[in-house]
Order: structure tokens, then sequence, then C-alpha cells
């Protein structure tokens, strides 16, 4: 079964602004994330193509060093219509089924990739992996990629999940702490430090933020 990993990207000086960072940090931010992120998708066995969807330059040239497929967001209107950008990229390639990632997981490791890949999938399938706080998606598996229409911008994982229970019986919500913890307000940060689950990343956020 073919996978592709949809990841999108605001343009990074749009980008974490409840953080309030300098333009610059939040550049720098913005770079460690993507770059972490791609890193340990490209390494899972599971993901066989990575789908950049941006107008960010910056994001193009991280995506250059994973071989991953750019895709051109014009109007940066949202991460639903990034979504369908890349459905229409996958609708004529022979791929069977996505899964879309933001780009703020950094502490997602392959072994947690292995486990979300390793519940039941069947042909007709929605999983999805909540944030840290339950309001938003951080995971989202559809088999096929169009069996269900997106609803990111809604705020809430929730609205997600109706989404795919309309669509199909084979749902699943999974719990990975890892995929969970994303990097949005400044308590993410406090409690990614404390937990220390990847420690490079942590130090280069301890840099950015202190």
């Amino acid at each position: 079964m073919k996978t592709c990993a949809i990841i999108p990207i605001k343009l990074f000086s749009k980008a974490k602004t409840r953080l309030q960072l300098s333009t610059e940090n939040t550049k720098i931010l913005c770079q460690v994330l993507l770059e972490e992120v791609l890193e340990t998708i490209s390494q899972s066995s599971h993901i066989d193509k990575i789908l950049l969807v941006s107008k960010e330059d910056e994001a193009f040239k991280i995506g250059k060093k994973f071989d991953c497929v750019e895709i051109f967001d014009e109007t940066e209107s949202g991460v639903n219509n990034a979504v369908m950008l890349a459905d229409s990229w996958i609708s004529t390639n022979s791929f069977t089924r996505s899964v879309i990632f933001p780009q703020d997981i950094p502490f997602m490791t392959t072994h947690d990739i292995d486990t979300l890949f390793n519940f039941c999938i069947p042909e007709n399938s929605v999983i999805l992996v909540p944030s840290r706080h339950f309001d938003g998606t951080n995971a989202l598996i559809r088999t096929p990629s169009d069996i269900m229409t997106t609803r990111y911008d809604e705020g809430s994982y929730r609205s997600q999940f109706d989404s795919a229970v309309i669509k199909t019986s084979h749902y699943s919500l999974a719990l990975i702490q890892r995929i969970m913890l994303d990097i949005d307000s400044r308590d993410d940060v406090n409690f990614a430090i404390q937990k220390n689950m990847k420690p490079v990343i942590c130090e280069k956020l301890k840099e950015i933020f202190y």
C-alpha cells in the first residue's frame, strides 16, 4: 500500500504568532521544527513520499534534502485548502493512502509512526491523533485519501472525528504522546523542555526562547 505524507506549511513570517517571538527567531524555530519532522518521516518505512504544501521558499529548500514533492500554495487560505491541493496531486499518482502531519511535532519518532500504522487499517478507514490539549489534529491517516473532507480550520479534532464517522465505520482515535505534543504555545515549550524527549531539540528550543 503506497502512502504519502502531507505537510501543510505557512509562510514562516506568519507562523507561530502566539509564541510572540521576533521575526528572526520565528524563522529559526520553523526551520528547526520542519527539519526534525522531515528527518523523522523520511526514515519511516511506512512513508513512500513526502508532499510539502506551501509558498515558503525556505521550507522547499529544507524539503529538497529529503526529496519532497513541492506543491505551491498560492493563496495560503488554510490547511483544508492545502490538503485539497495535495489530494489533487495524489489523485493523479498511484498512492493508496495519506497521512497528514503538522510541521510542529518535532518529538515524534519513527517508532511512533510505526505504532500509528500498526493500527488495523482496512481499505476504507480513518485514524486520528489529537493534540495534547485535544484542540487540534496532529496526525490523520486517510485510506483512501479522498475518503473524507478535512475540517482543520474548525479548531478541534472533534470536527475531524465527526467527519470521519460520517464516511466510514472503520475509524480510530490513537493517543500517541510524542505525536500529540506540538509547539503552539509557551506552555507547550515548557512542557517539552521538562519532558526532555529529544534533548537536542530541547536545547535548540532553549536557545530560541531563553
